[in-house]
């Protein structure tokens, strides 16, 4: 069971939400319907791992390789919280799983770099980092997502409150960013490189600038309400396009990578629960590039979305599928 298996609604909510956004709403709603299985039966999975298994479960949490991946319990649980904001306009649920997500946010991230600290015995740079680290970014600005969105429903004064809120995680989630894609990046360059390092969350490098790019845009919507941030406009405008310029900066980069590791090494696309960290960025990079759009007025842009839209759904009705062949052979193998 991986650590990162949240991933799945993830991947699938973003894509839902990209949908509705573009005017696909039979498609945003069926997924949001499946997302809410999705998120239950992994829960359950994730409480019966830790009941049966509470060793591996709290190791992977502690460890520089697996750790990360437990944030996309957070990030999964924004992404939730903005399909039912958006798809249900149901606040109720909005609150509750804005609160979850909060909490577990806090939990984690103090939880598990605290133990990347303090642990005695610990991997090379070359050896412990990946694009799987920058979920912890992810994590934090679907709090701003989720967070900004809420702020626009509710009355004041709360929504002063939660418009700084969801500020502070976007500027906290940038400065993450940062910190994170410089040992990244320094990896990248500096150290030897096999086909088999560059996992799917190295897509992860666009996607934390996308979804930050979606929390900026949404700041900027909502500055008419909350004064501080109209104050704070030209700020919130110039660092919008620079995490959306960034994010695209990482796509032909990626892809080049991409075809390197799977046609000229030739290693085999085989399912990983890693996949979905490379859907996610996907459909999340249409969804950021679509709000901008709509908080900038950049409206010669919108080709763009739509064409990362379908290929969002392309890449996740692939590996939907290829999750589903992969569980029905492992139900098969017990089987026999």
């Amino acid at each position: 069971m991986s650590p990162a298996y949240f991933g799945l609604v993830m991947a699938t909510g973003i894509v839902s939400l990209a949908s509705f956004m573009m005017g696909l709403g039979t498609v945003a709603l069926t997924l949001l319907y499946l997302n809410i299985a999705q998120y239950v039966v992994l829960w359950v999975l994730y409480v019966l791992r830790a009941w049966r298994y509470p060793q591996r479960f709290f190791g992977d949490m502690v460890s520089h390789m697996t750790g990360p991946g437990y944030f996309t319990l957070v990030a999964a649980t924004g992404v939730l919280c903005s399909q039912f904001i958006l798809l249900r306009e149901n606040l109720f649920a909005g609150k509750v799983l804005w609160l979850l997500s909060a909490l577990l946010g806090g939990c984690l991230i103090y939880t598990i770099f605290t133990a990347f600290t303090i642990k005695s015995n610990k991997p090379s740079l070359e050896k412990g980092i990946s694009g799987a680290w920058l979920l912890a970014v992810v994590a934090t600005q679907s709090l701003a997502v989720s967070g900004a969105l809420l702020a626009a429903r509710i009355d004041p004064p709360y929504r002063l409150e939660l418009n700084l809120v969801a500020l502070s995680m976007w500027l906290w989630g940038g400065m993450l960013y940062i910190w994170l894609i410089s040992l990244i990046f320094y990896r990248y360059i500096f150290f030897e490189f096999s086909p088999s390092d560059l996992s799917p969350p190295y897509w992860i490098n666009m996607g934390a600038m996308a979804i930050s790019t979606l929390a900026g845009s949404l700041l900027i919507l909502n500055a008419p309400h909350a004064p501080y941030l109209w104050s704070l406009l030209p700020f919130l405008k110039g660092f919008t396009l620079l995490y959306w310029a960034t994010g695209t900066w990482w796509i032909p980069m990626l892809l080049v990578l991409g075809i390197w590791r799977y046609f000229v090494k030739r290693l085999p696309f085989q399912y990983d629960p890693l996949y979905w960290g490379a859907v996610f960025p996907i459909g999340m990079y249409a969804a950021a590039t679509w709000q901008m759009i709509q908080a900038m007025d950049l409206g010669f842009l919108t080709p763009v979305p739509h064409v990362f839209l379908y290929a969002a759904l392309l890449a996740w009705g692939i590996t939907f599928v290829a999750m589903l062949r992969s569980l029905l052979r492992g139900l098969g193998g017990r089987r026999a």
